[in-house]
Order: C-alpha cells, then sequence, then structure tokens
C-alpha cells in the first residue's frame, strides 16, 4: 500500500534531521584537521585531496541521483567546510595580538631603542654611485641607520626607468657597508629573492606585489627582515592576510607599511589611510611604518602628515631624499633635497604645539 503524502513527508524530515547529524559530526572532525593543520603550518585547500574523495563517493553512488548533481552537492560542501575554516583562522591569525608567534620587535631586530622611530630614507632608485654615497653620509651625520633605494623598479609604464637591477644592487651594498647603514630594495621576482638578500638587509615587497602569493611565500622562507607595503586597493584585512602568508612560512621579522591607498582624490597620489595604523596595531603584533613619500606624492605637505603618522602610532616614516630631486629618473616630484629632510626632522623633534602655532 501507497505511503500517504503525511508519512513521505515525515520520513524526509527524518532523514533531514540524520543529515544534519552527520553534518555536524563532519564538521567536527574538520576543526581537528583544522587544529592540526595550524600547528604544522598546512594549507586549508587540498584540491587533489577534494578530488580523490569526490571519486571515491561516485565510485559508491547507486544512484537515482547522477554524479553531476552529487558533485555539486559535496562542493558545497567542501567549501562550506573551507569558510568554516576560514573565519576560525581569520580569528587567531599568527600574526595577531596576543599570539605567542616569535614576531620580532624592532629593537629586537635593529639596533634601536625601545619607542625609537625607525626612519628609512634614500632615493627612489639607485641611480649614480656619486648620488647615492653623497646622500648616505648625509643622512649618517644625521643618524640616519636605514638606506633605501630601489633596483628593481616596477613601473607602470613600460617606457619609465626600469632600475639598474644587479647593479643597482652592487652599489646599494657598497655604500651601505662604506657608511654602515643597512640597506632596504624591493625584490619583485620569486627567482630573484636569494640573489638580492645576497646584497641588501631588509628585502621590500612593494604595493603591487601584495598579493603576490608566491613572492610572499618565497621571501618567507628567508629569514631576512620583510618590509610589506599595503596594496594599492587593499583593506586592512587582506594586508594583514598577506603578512599573514609570510609569517606561515616560518619569517618572524617583518614589518607592515602604510603607504596609502587609490581613491577617487586627486590633490595626492594616493589617500593616506592613517587609520590603519592603531588598526593593525591593535589587531597584530607588527611594526607599522608609514611611507610618506608614495602615498603624498608631493613634499609641501609632508611635515603635518609626519607629524600625524607619529602620532597615529606608527613605529617609523619612510622617505624618499635625493640629492638633485629635480634630476632623479623616477618619482622627482616627491622626493626632498637635503635642506627638505632636515627641515622635517627638525619639525619632527618639536613639541606638537608649538609645530602647530608655526605651520600655516
Amino acid at each position: 500500500m501507497p505511503r500517504s503524502l503525511e508519512e513521505l513527508r515525515r520520513e524526509i524530515d527524518r532523514v533531514n534531521l540524520d543529515i544534519l547529524k552527520l553534518l555536524n559530526e563532519r564538521t567536527n572532525l574538520v576543526k581537528e584537521i583544522s587544529d592540526l593543520k595550524d600547528k604544522t603550518g598546512l594549507t586549508y585547500f587540498d584540491p587533489v585531496r577534494e578530488a580523490e574523495m569526490l571519486e571515491g563517493i561516485f565510485r559508491q553512488n547507486q544512484g537515482p541521483l547522477p554524479n553531476e548533481l552529487l558533485k555539486e552537492i559535496f562542493t558545497t560542501i567542501f567549501s562550506t567546510a573551507l569558510q568554516y575554516m576560514g573565519i576560525k583562522k581569520e580569528k587567531k591569525l599568527l600574526i595577531a595580538a596576543g599570539q605567542d608567534s616569535g614576531f620580532k620587535s624592532l629593537p629586537e631586530m635593529f639596533d634601536l631603542a625601545p619607542g625609537e622611530p625607525m626612519f628609512i630614507a634614500g632615493p627612489c632608485a639607485v641611480e649614480k654611485i656619486e648620488y647615492l654615497e653623497q646622500i648616505a653620509a648625509f643622512l649618517k651625520k644625521l643618524g640616519i641607520k636605514f638606506l633605501r633605494g630601489g633596483a628593481f623598479k616596477p613601473r607602470t609604464s613600460p617606457y619609465d626607468f626600469q632600475g639598474l637591477r644587479e647593479e643597482g644592487l652592487r652599489i646599494l651594498q657598497q655604500i651601505g657597508r662604506e657608511f654602515g647603514m643597512i640597506t632596504v630594495t624591493e625584490v619583485v621576482d620569486t627567482r630573484d629573492v636569494e640573489k638580492v638578500a645576497k646584497y641588501v638587509d631588509i628585502l621590500q615587497v612593494g604595493a603591487r606585489n601584495m598579493q603576490n602569493f608566491e613572492l610572499l611565500k618565497e621571501v618567507g622562507e628567508t629569514q631576512c627582515p620583510v618590509l610589506l607595503k599595503r596594496g594599492l586597493s587593499a583593506t586592512v584585512q587582506e594586508f594583514m592576510f598577506a603578512a599573514e602568508y609570510i609569517g606561515l612560512r616560518g619569517n618572524r621579522r617583518l614589518i607592515l607599511c602604510e603607504r596609502g591607498i587609490r581613491t577617487f582624490e586627486t590633490k595626492t597620489r594616493n589617500t593616506l589611510d592613517l587609520s590603519s595604523v592603531p588598526l593593525i596595531k591593535k589587531e597584530t603584533s607588527l611594526p607599522v611604518l608609514v611611507d610618506l613619500s608614495h602615498s603624498l606624492g608631493r613634499k609641501d605637505i609632508i611635515i603635518p602628515m609626519a607629524k600625524a603618522a607619529l602620532a597615529a602610532g606608527a613605529d617609523g616614516l619612510m622617505v624618499e631624499v635625493h640629492p638633485f630631486p629635480e634630476l632623479a629618473l623616477s618619482d622627482a616630484k616627491q622626493q626632498l633635497n637635503p635642506e627638505e629632510f632636515q627641515e622635517l626632522l627638525d619639525c619632527l623633534k618639536q613639541p606638537a604645539a608649538s609645530f602647530l602655532q608655526n605651520y600655516p
């Protein structure tokens, strides 16, 4: 005798509850796997394992559902598990504040006193050795310990100056050693990480490469300090995830750098998002610098923005300085000359009240 509609509905309700019980049971297993992967640093998504599970399901399928529909159902279940683990992971990133993950502070990485700001200065690009030597001598007299200079220049236009490449690295290394300064330069290609690390002290991952995940993994394999810049349009959360990629590979010498993001504003090169500084410092254990030159793209407002960055809690500043900015091969408008940089430092030493009174 055929079952009634009510009987069939009650049976479906029972099966639904059985499915619910099994889904929660599976989720508990997912949780155990998540904890194991947290400890070992394994990535969550394993496409090989997912394919193997689907093949096993297809082999056991006796219908009436075709494999095509089963694939849709189980792919949804698998992606839900990834979402579950992703949310879980977001709550306890390696870089998160309060996590005892061993990330180094600036005084632990470099010869800096607790609370001493980290100033990175130098030309946008390594050009002539005479220029870099001149600016390094000037910075050294001021007590600046970090010298920057681009050897590989990822430019928007393929016709713009692309950098001296390895010759630029040699020049930066030579001048850094001559003046006893810690050198910083950008690495743009996974194939160059090992080479660049032999020449300089700090590897920079630029804004255009913030989500170059293979590059993040590669610099994470080194023990060089890494300066990671925020992407051109990246959210703070995306910025933090990019840092996590580096940390997951074992590198605990990580510095973040806010360099402005693209908005509809055209008065500055980018919009300097100073709210990111206290947000990142609240949610992570990492030091945060502010790149004034690339965020502003102009020199006339660099002093008040430098004051604001330090007031927001930045652990240091990055500023481009060139002996002859008008002759620079890249970013000439935003680079300070030595006198302008001296003025910036002098203003930063003033009490905030007197500075505000003197600034128009």
